[in-house]
């Protein structure tokens, strides 16, 4: 029989599985606890639970981490780790640190299938979603190879490899156990998902969890979105703002962080500053210029730091707030989709899957 992976359960679907063994549903949070907070993954030290029910655990559970193929750290503290799974493929986790805080950024999918033409990611296509077990995995193990270095993980985002509101139940369930107090505990404005507008599933999000929200916006208009995120075509700019305006409707201090990734005379001329302008005018969101990380064989280029500069401030001047996100890990690859993609052909290939798949 086949042991089950309980880095795959939340807190609920643990006690419904541990009630199913004949034991008490608050075994649940115990063991939630255990594995999440405390870092015990040796089922024999688990002092609370009963003797019965550590060698239940032993017979029917596991918990199963990632393998680590390569971690790397910048020159500016950035962390980057390239985890491989079990059939082979691989994903990427970075941990940015900071002053007054310490950034994981977590993969969601072996690959993209939105496509988007300035994403390396996007380039390598896609070849399944991750299980519950291989994204809280990220976090679980990531926390343990800090651990030396006194470094902790205050934030995650959910902007690494994937879209993640196309793996919703997995991620779903994830999100609940690092906003659960027996486990990570971190704060709803502390964890953030970024999509690239799947709009039923924002509107679902919105109803399952609290978490903040990002989109990956990267254009003012629908005849360049439609280019640079093909996923525009079946949901359009005025749906999605539709959506974004009321998504914080009820909590008038949380805003939605507009993702603008800087494309030199590709999004960044005056007319798309003013265009971005009209489309975002009086709405509760804020932008983040994004300077564009090379990769291997784009046409595109980053819009040189002073042209990001204007842009910023003819939206500051409206009234939208704005800021430009530091450029971080260069020397060790730090854009999404960099080093995945060099390691991966030595694997197992990702294949690609057409966007009509989207949902």
């Amino acid at each position: 029989m086949s042991k089950v992976n309980l880095l795959n359960f939340n807190r609920e679907n643990l006690a419904a599985c541990l009630v199913e063994w004949g034991e008490p549903a608050y075994r649940g949070t115990q063991l939630l606890q255990w594995i999440h907070q405390k870092g015990v993954f040796d089922f024999d030290a688990m002092s609370n639970l009963s003797k019965p029910l550590r060698e239940k655990l032993k017979e029917k559970s596991e918990i199963n981490f990632l393998d680590i193929v390569l971690d790397q750290l910048s020159h500016d503290g950035t962390r980057k780790w390239l985890f491989r799974l079990s059939e082979g493929n691989c994903i990427e986790t970075v941990f940015i640190p900071e002053d007054s805080r310490g950034t994981l950024c977590v993969s969601s999918q072996v690959g993209c299938a939105v496509n988007c033409t300035f994403c390396s990611t996007g380039k390598q296509g896609f070849s399944r979603d991750l299980t519950v077990a291989e994204i809280i995995g990220q976090v679980l193990l990531a926390s343990r190879l800090l651990l030396p270095q006194k470094k902790a993980i205050t934030n995650v985002v959910m902007m690494g490899m994937g879209e993640p509101l196309l793996n919703f139940n997995n991620v779903v369930q994830t999100l609940d156990i690092l906003l659960d107090d027996y486990a990570y505990g971190l704060s709803k404005r502390r964890v953030t998902v970024s999509t690239s507008g799947i709009i039923p599933k924002m509107i679902e999000l919105k109803k399952r969890s609290p978490v903040a929200l990002a989109v990956s916006l990267h254009a003012p208009n629908d005849e360049l979105r439609n280019v640079l995120v093909p996923v525009n075509r079946k949901y359009p700019l005025s749906e999605l703002m539709s959506v974004c305006s009321d998504y914080f409707k009820e909590e008038p201090r949380r805003a939605v962080m507009m993702e603008y990734v800087m494309l030199d005379d590709i999004n960044d001329s005056d007319l798309h500053a003013k265009q971005l302008i009209q489309l975002l005018k009086n709405k509760a969101v804020k932008v983040n210029l994004i300077p564009f990380n090379p990769f291997p064989k784009t046409t595109y280029h980053c819009s040189p730091m002073e042209k990001i500069k204007k842009f910023q401030k003819k939206l500051m001047d409206s009234d939208i707030m704005t800021t430009i996100r530091r450029t971080r890990g260069e020397d060790i690859e730090g854009a999404c989709g960099q080093l995945v993609g060099k390691v991966e052909p030595k694997n197992k290939k990702i294949k690609n899957k057409n966007n009509d798949d989207i949902k």
